[in-house]
């Protein structure tokens, strides 16, 4: 296939780059050439910038067999990018997210259930004037109304793994290396779910070949996971001398601790959150959808977070501060002696 990835450069593209290729297909990046800009020197690049005018002025008389649009939350680059494109590529496929579902009360939602979506932003609307789920169901919405049934919709959960700039799954395998007492959140049986990167950009490529058209929730692992089975996977790809002290959800949010936050991958399995963890995704794993062990998600986004630098591995952006970690659990002792 000819394959036109919109951005392809950030957090998801360059595995998607690499297995694309490796498989035989040809494909084009297009960007601003401002993010990682020497990465795939043999792979053509197409420059343009989706605010622009003529944005798009670079793709006009190419053809493609695929379009991938994997960063915009925004609903006018997903129209414009269709008045570009539409006549010249058999599909488009659009990463959207879990955070369609208004309510994830039920458990086993499946991706048909479209009544229990977010409303759709306004067509105009940009974030942050706009939540992130309602504005990517708008995307989705005018994903179909241009492409109808070419369009290819994934709804990926937590998206995780060596590159993730956001540290909402890194801040558990980082501190687990670190060691002593961690604040584990809600109790040992409480689900997780998150999916890596590389299955996520690998099963987008294989639906690609299947001409798989739809949409498809895709998040894992293959079965469920339990928050404690997670913490001690990370603590067994370390030499780590971590013991985890286990904070029930109601104490957690009455000290002000945020679930997916402060506390990262974890929601309280209760309430709006009671499926949080448990979508279905039958529809994805029958189209193919692989997932890699834990072991190796937690061990090579260790291996990503050591090649960075000082700086930045002093400033996660999500998990708890020591400070306030040690503040929270001597409460807790506190109260549980």
């Amino acid at each position: 296939m000819r394959i036109l990835i919109l951005g392809g450069t950030g957090f998801i593209g360059p595995h998607q780059v690499e297995y694309a290729m490796s498989r035989g297909h040809t494909v084009t990046l297009f960007n601003r050439g401002k993010t990682n800009p020497s990465l795939f020197p043999t792979v053509e690049k197409l420059i343009g910038d989706r605010n622009a005018p003529d944005g798009y002025a670079a793709l006009k008389g190419k053809t493609w067999d695929v379009v991938i649009d994997n960063p915009t939350q925004i609903p006018r680059w997903v129209r414009d990018a269709g008045a570009a494109l539409k006549d010249s590529a058999k599909k488009y496929v659009f990463v959207s997210t879990l955070s369609t579902y208004k309510s994830r009360a039920k458990v086993g939602m499946t991706e048909a259930e479209s009544a229990m979506l977010n409303e759709p932003a306004a067509a105009d609307a940009e974030p942050p004037k706009a939540s992130y789920g309602a504005l990517k169901v708008r995307c989705e919405n005018d994903a179909k109304a241009v492409w109808g049934d070419r369009a290819l919709i994934v709804r990926p959960g937590l998206i995780v793994g060596p590159g993730d700039l956001t540290d909402r799954f890194s801040y558990w395998p980082i501190r687990v290396e670190q060691g002593g007492e961690i604040l584990a959140p809600g109790t040992p049986d409480d689900a997780v779910a998150f999916i890596d990167q590389r299955d996520l950009t690998e099963f987008m490529i294989r639906l690609c070949e299947q001409n798989a058209t739809g949409t498809y929730n895709v998040v894992g692992p293959r079965s469920t996971l339990t928050i404690a089975e997670m913490l001690y996977g990370c603590k067994a790809v370390t030499t780590s001398n971590a013991r985890f002290t286990w904070v029930d959800a109601d104490f957690v949010l009455q000290n002000k601790l945020r679930p997916y936050g402060d506390l990262p991958v974890w929601m309280p399995p209760r309430g709006e959150s009671a499926g949080w963890a448990r979508m279905d995704c039958t529809k994805a794993k029958a189209a193919g959808l692989t997932f890699r062990p834990l072991a190796e998600t937690a061990r090579d986004t260790l291996t990503y977070y050591h090649s960075e630098t000082p700086e930045r591995q002093a400033a996660l952006k999500a998990g708890l501060p020591p400070e306030r970690e040690r503040e929270v659990l001597a409460a807790w002792h506190a109260l549980h002696p």
